[in-house]
């Protein structure tokens, strides 16, 4: 990512995301910058979500690149002293995932780069997940943020 980063603390990521417990899966926030946003999230083998391994479905990448995107969103929002908004998925172009679930107890980095905003608030965030430095999913993800 370009720019200087903005560090957000594991306190301060309930302050840019809209989701509470247990729906929020993300850990905290790495960087924000004005290209786009990281996070980390920990697959939790006693979360709700975890299969009878305690791993995560491979498909819940897409909620954990929609989190990093509405991170991104809101932080953004902020610094130029607005209102965050609710923000909807619309929808996703070509999601893969290189493994059907993600393993008990991995520490995946998500990591969601803004590629088209307008203003009516329509939005596009390319979005990959890492594991251990390698990229397991990628997306395109489109977004709609109301005025």
């Amino acid at each position: 990512m370009q720019g200087s980063p903005q560090k957000k603390t594991k306190r301060e990521l309930l302050d840019v995301v809209p989701h509470r417990p247990p729906m929020l899966l993300l850990q905290g926030i790495l960087a924000v910058t004005e290209e786009g946003c990281i996070s980390q999230a920990l697959v939790d083998p006693c979360a709700w979500y975890a299969q009878e391994d305690g791993s995560m479905p491979g498909w819940f990448g897409i909620e954990l690149m929609a989190q990093t995107s509405a991170a991104y969103s809101w932080s953004r929002k902020q610094e130029l002293g607005l209102p965050p908004g609710i923000g909807y998925l619309l929808g996703t172009q070509c999601y893969q995932s290189r493994l059907a679930a993600f393993p008990a107890g991995a520490v995946l980095e998500v990591e969601a780069q803004l590629c088209f905003l307008d203003e009516s608030g329509l939005s596009a965030f390319t979005c990959e997940i890492r594991h251990l430095g390698q990229r397991v999913a990628h997306a395109t993800l489109k977004t709609f943020e109301p005025q």
